[in-house]
């Protein structure tokens, strides 16, 4: 089992959760964050005085996956949030030593959500569908 934790851009949020829905990651919790990497201080111009915006907003996504779902789920991010451009984010894959349901109990790899890459694509295409209508 592994903690994948991504960070990226907030405008490709909606790419990232769609792509890891497709390859069965369903489970994830999103924090809204500021942080800075390789990108430029922006300078902007707020009633006459100069302000220097240091930290850029990004999104942090955290996903606990069973070992066959980590490369998947890698790709699904690399595919969906990459842009090409300086701060398209990181992510990181960390190893989890227990995991425990707290409703049932369940532990480890029975303690992720027990749902086939089918059924989150089916979903996944219904929610698309409706979005459209």
């Amino acid at each position: 089992m592994k903690l994948v934790t991504c960070v990226v851009r907030p405008e490709r949020l909606h790419a990232v959760k769609g792509a890891l829905f497709e390859v069965g990651v369903t489970g994830m919790t999103l924090t809204r964050v500021s942080g800075h990497g390789g990108e430029q201080e922006i300078v902007e111009h707020y009633r006459g005085s100069a302000l220097v915006l240091e930290f850029r907003d990004k999104v942090k996504i955290e996903m606990a996956v069973s070992e066959p779902f980590v490369e998947a789920t890698i790709q699904a991010i690399l595919r969906s949030a990459r842009t090409g451009e300086v701060g398209d984010g990181k992510i990181f894959v960390q190893q989890l030593e227990r995991v425990v349901r707290i409703r049932t109990g369940e532990r480890d790899t029975d303690a992720l959500t027990p749902v086939t890459a089918d059924e989150v694509q089916a979903r996944h295409s219904e929610y698309e569908m409706w979005r459209a209508e």
